[in-house]
């Protein structure tokens, strides 16, 4: 076998060739290396835009590269976006892929829409047993950022303004500014989204679409208001406009959190929800399997753009994720991690209190004070915090890495200028309470050789 694996690499890398029923053989000389190739004139293409285009399709992934760029060894991740790999249902995702492989049909064309069994659980799951959604309201992505990219194209033209959280996803920014759109920060506190400033931010951009994470949003952590939730949806259809609603962390709760609300699209009455959900985040990168939920005539035009990008996701990945939340493994992961990623919650804030509580003594503006710390989130995989007066954020993280430790910057969080400077600390990458105690001790050292005042 090691043999083999050998042979494919030199075959590879051009160096061997190989002929079945006589072996191996050295491959002919290479050729002369291929000459530099002038790209300069590549500069002026991508930067020229058409005549009237008011808003660059530049393609800015630099706060999504930062959760998805491997740490080199030794370095703690504390800027990750899944979880590491001791909390991921490796067993469970194999088992259910070997079964998967075995299904009839299982290799055939699946539905553009989806397999109809898993269209159904994703339905049941988002608005409830017995909901206003059905299988036929459902489509299967591939992962949750397949999922709001093709929203976002779908929901407005380019050039127009899109209303978005602020801080958000950075993932949302991105995708909005490469389809020409143009983000508009609507600031939430520790409540959500700021309802008054939503309804004003409709009225004076014009906007007919806002993406909203209702829960354990990101980076802050927030989980909308009951009142506020109602209101959300009042001020949207009396904009005549669309909400997102990404929620992908609804199986991230803690295991000492209160019960979940609904989800906005339960309670929306009008079509005005569309919803995003995502398999991956409390599974494993690699389970590329997400959901778009909507009614009328929306869920056409969803389907056109994913049809248009992708045709259909791969009908042996369908299978396996459902193999997987079907069988008696699920439940008992989702229970685990529930009470991992509270007790990783509790080290990280601890940690912070004991190394760096002036970091912990400046909150978001509107977060709930708790003693001694931050903002703590009863869900989701990290802490969101408000950085000393003065701080260089960019110096600190590069100070951090060099530590041994990554933290992710805020700036990448904003649409627009940053009230200051902050950081997301994620600790579900982390290995265990351990290494958490470790990345913040890490994290201080940097701030000394700084000079941040942290005590």
């Amino acid at each position: 076998m090691t043999v083999s694996r050998a042979l494919a690499q030199l075959a590879a890398e051009g160096l061997v060739v190989t002929r079945p029923g006589a072996g191996a053989f050295r491959a002919a000389p290479r050729a002369e290396a291929p000459r530099p190739v002038d790209t300069s004139w590549q500069e002026i293409a991508l930067s020229a835009e058409p005549a009237g285009d008011q808003v660059p399709r530049s393609v800015d992934a630099t706060g999504v590269l930062a959760t998805l760029a491997p740490a080199a060894p030794g370095v703690i991740e504390f800027d990750g976006g899944y979880l590491h790999t001791d909390l991921q249902p490796e067993r469970a995702l194999a088992a259910a892929l070997a079964r998967a492989g075995r299904r009839p049909g299982a290799w055939s064309r699946p539905p553009v829409g989806g397999v109809p069994e898993l269209r159904a659980w994703f339905a049941r799951e988002i608005a409830g047993a017995g909901g206003p959604l059905g299988a036929n309201d459902v489509l299967i992505t591939g992962g949750g950022q397949s999922a709001l990219t093709a929203a976002l194209r779908a929901l407005a033209a380019p050039g127009a303004p899109v209303l978005v959280e602020s801080p958000t996803y950075p993932g949302v920014l991105a995708v909005a500014r490469a389809s020409g759109l143009r983000p508009v920060p609507v600031p939430i506190d520790a409540d959500g989204v700021r309802t008054d400033l939503l309804a004003e931010a409709f009225r004076a951009s014009g906007a007919r679409l806002f993406v909203c994470q209702p829960l354990f949003q990101n980076p802050t952590g927030a989980v909308l208001a009951a009142e506020r939730r109602r209101e959300v949806l009042r001020v949207v259809r009396a904009a005549g406009a669309f909400v997102i609603e990404d929620d992908f962390a609804r199986l991230l709760g803690h295991a000492d959190g209160p019960a979940l609300p609904p989800t906005l699209m339960a309670e929306d009455r009008d079509g005005s929800v569309v919803h995003v959900r995502s398999l991956t985040k409390a599974s494993s990168p690699n389970l590329r399997v997400g959901a778009l939920a909507a009614r009328g005539p929306v869920l056409d035009r969803l389907r056109a753009i994913q049809v248009v990008d992708s045709f259909f996701v791969s009908r042996p990945l369908q299978e396996a994720a459902l193999e997987l939340v079907g069988s008696p493994a699920w439940p008992r992961h989702l229970r685990l991690i529930a009470g991992e990623l509270a007790a990783r919650r509790d080290a990280l804030t601890a940690a912070l209190h004991r190394q760096l509580p002036a970091f912990t003594a400046h909150r978001p503006p509107g977060h709930d004070p708790v003693p001694g710390g931050p903002y703590v989130p009863p869900g989701g995989f990290h802490l969101w915090l408000r950085l000393p007066e003065g701080v260089d954020e960019a110096a600190l993280t590069g100070a951090a890495l060099r530590a041994g430790v990554a933290v992710a910057a805020g700036r990448p969080y904003f649409a627009a200028e940053p009230p200051g400077a902050c950081l997301r600390l994620s600790f579900a990458g982390a290995s265990g309470t351990g290494e958490i105690a470790e990345g913040v001790r890490r994290l201080r050292t940097a701030c000394t050789e700084l000079g941040v005042a942290v005590d």
